[in-house]
């Protein structure tokens, strides 16, 4: 690796274009930090990268800038429909917030077209739109790129037009791998050509990367940049100005102290994650409800078709709350976001760090703050071991309001709230036991009763997890959940209308003789002449008890099961036993049977 500092856009070795230097003083950008020291002149002299530097470093104009400065020196000028850079990128809304910083550096330059392919949107306007308006450089995420190159019979030979690319870059590479991209990325791989100059960047280098550096670049030149003074000595792998700190409280009181948190921040900008989908659809209502006067937006993967709405409008917030998961903890920049709260600590060490590198950006200050339950308090030693990352603990407020009644009381006056609660409950036990810190993360240590009462759950929903379990400190509501109506007259129009034509099937059939629906009538009465001739042969071998004797005497501890369990009497235990006997005695053979005094 090269030694370089960072220094002015005017010192690089290889000047940049007037209207390149223009388009920096008019974002704010005087001076480069080092990863843009590092990596620009080398892709300038045309040389592969890879890239690893702490999230938040300045690694988006690290590429953005070295493209056009490529693409203006080609000796041959790009048609409307022939692709000269691409950038692929793991998710939807890294590539919005890539596009929108590549169109301020595309602007001075109408020679150049951009498009962006991502999913959410009609693939067949994407095409209509490249047809119409061409794309010089391309701004995708993997699977709608991929499924670009299969549209030629809608008049698209997108093979043809990268012909001519000269760059290509994967960013966040460790996280394409980690979401299952790479069978993508090798398929795209295929239809570009050798002879470009590929970058790829990265907070943290994986083995899987280091494979995809080896498929995919000719003789690379790896970039490492590490924070300056203390964090580089350390090797710390968050940026150096921010402050993070944990919070151990427990399971039952993790909401009241967020929301607590919140109301005395309403002015800031903050960044709230958790572990599922179904987690932030059901926090993030509870929070509109109980934090006033503040800009509450939720969002998470299953969203289709409004996330980049909801992404682009928080983004231009001046103060407000986004709920989500890990779809916003890697490579996006929200200007100004004052605090990182982790409702949940993420799946892997990792995504820990890239969750709080949300703040702090490009030498900005910033906060982070993690909940911890009392069992999970070694994970603070873990972190600044595993990923050099110290916290600092802040104490939980004392005398907060008790909100889980309320939340409780909105779940029993609107089905959705209650069916969203545990939907996240369930998802959150699940999300749990895959923890990849299983040693501190246990499932079989967590307190379930204090987990539901800060679900505000009004019982326990049924789930693999708590078979056979006791819960006494979890007290149940005395109402049974089937009445609980939805608020929107319609779905619960819907709903009833479901439960009626469940009751008349139940109803119907009442009285039927029960058949085995999932076994073929011929399936059955193979199996029934089976039996005959096992019973036969076992007869013939002198065999007391034949196959189906055997499976009246399985039969019999079923029953002394169904006792135990209540389900049913004393007197029908025993009227199953003198019918299994009755059998065994008609079918056995009368000169084995020894009825001697000891009888």
């Amino acid at each position: 690796m090269e030694h370089v500092t960072e220094g002015s856009w005017e010192s690089l070795p290889v000047p940049l274009h007037p209207r390149v230097l223009g388009a920096l003083r008019e974002l704010g950008f005087p001076s480069m930090t080092p990863v843009q020291s590092a990596t620009i002149p080398l892709f300038l002299r045309n040389k592969d990268v890879a890239a690893e530097a702490v999230t938040g470093s300045g690694k988006t104009l690290a590429f953005v800038i070295p493209i056009l400065e490529i693409l203006l020196r080609r000796e041959e000028k790009l048609k409307k429909r022939q692709v000269g850079a691409i950038i692929i990128t793991p998710t939807r809304e890294l590539a919005v917030q890539i596009e929108e910083v590549l169109s301020h550096f595309t602007k001075p330059f109408p020679q150049f077209s951009q498009i962006l392919w991502i999913g959410g949107r009609n693939p067949g306007d994407d095409v209509a739109r490249f047809k119409e308006h061409g794309g010089n450089i391309i701004v995708a995420t993997p699977g709608r790129l991929e499924d670009m190159f299969q549209r030629k019979a809608e008049g698209l030979d997108l093979a043809s037009c990268v012909r001519s690319l000269d760059v290509l870059v994967l960013d966040e590479a460790d996280r394409l791998l980690d979401m299952g991209f790479e069978a993508s990325i090798n398929t795209i791989l295929e239809f570009l050509p050798k002879q470009r100059r590929t970058g790829l960047f990265s907070a943290t280098q994986t083995q899987e990367v280091e494979n995809l550096v080896r498929a995919g670049l000719r003789n690379p030149v790896r970039i490492s940049v590490k924070e300056k003074g203390v964090a580089a000595s350390s090797t710390q792998k968050t940026p150096s100005r921010l402050e993070n700190h944990y919070m151990v409280c427990k399971a039952d009181e993790k909401f009241n102290q967020l929301v607590h948190f919140l109301r005395n921040h309403k002015q800031e900008k903050h960044l709230v994650f958790f572990s599922t989908c179904a987690c932030v659809e059901y926090y993030g209502k509870a929070l509109e409800a109980l934090v006033k006067g503040v800009e509450i937006l939720c969002i998470h993967g299953k969203m289709k078709y409004k996330r980049n709405k909801i992404f682009t409008g928080f983004r231009r917030l001046q103060s407000g709350i986004l709920v989500c998961t890990d779809v916003m903890a890697r490579g996006i920049d929200i200007p100004e976001v004052n605090w990182v709260l982790q409702y949940d600590p993420p799946s892997n060490a990792s995504a820990f760090v890239h969750r709080c590198g949300r703040t702090a950006r490009i030498g900005r200050e910033g906060s982070a703050l993690v909940f911890l339950l009392p069992m999970e308090e070694s994970y603070v030693n873990f972190l600044a071991i595993n990923q050099k990352c110290p916290l600092q603990e802040m104490r939980p407020q004392r005398n907060t309001a008790d909100l889980l009644p309320k939340l409780r009381a909105m779940a029993l006056a609107d089905r959705a709230v209650f069916e969203k609660g545990m939907r996240a409950f369930v998802s959150h036990v699940q999300a749990y036991a895959k923890h990849e810190c299983s040693l501190i993360f246990r499932l079989k240590d967590l307190d379930f009763a204090a987990l539901a009462r800060g679900f505000a759950l009004l019982k326990m929903p049924r789930m693999p997890e708590l078979r056979g379990r006791q819960f006494p400190d979890f007290v149940p509501v005395d109402v049974d959940t089937d009445t609980i109506p939805f608020r929107d007259k319609v779905r619960e129009k819907q709903r009833q209308k479901l439960l009626e034509q469940q009751r008349n099937e139940k109803t119907e059939n009442e009285g039927r003789r029960k058949f085995i629906k999932n076994k073929a009538w011929s399936k059955q009465k193979a199996k029934k002449e089976k039996k005959k001739k096992n019973k036969k042969r076992k007869k013939e071998e002198g065999s007391d008890i034949d196959d189906e004797d055997m499976e009246e005497l399985l039969n019999d501890t079923r029953l002394l099961k169904k006792l135990k369990k209540g389900k049913i009497t004393e007197d029908e235990f025993e009227k199953g036993l003198l019918t299994s006997a009755k059998r065994l005695l008609k079918t056995a053979d009368p000169g084995a049977l020894d009825l001697g005094a000891d009888c």
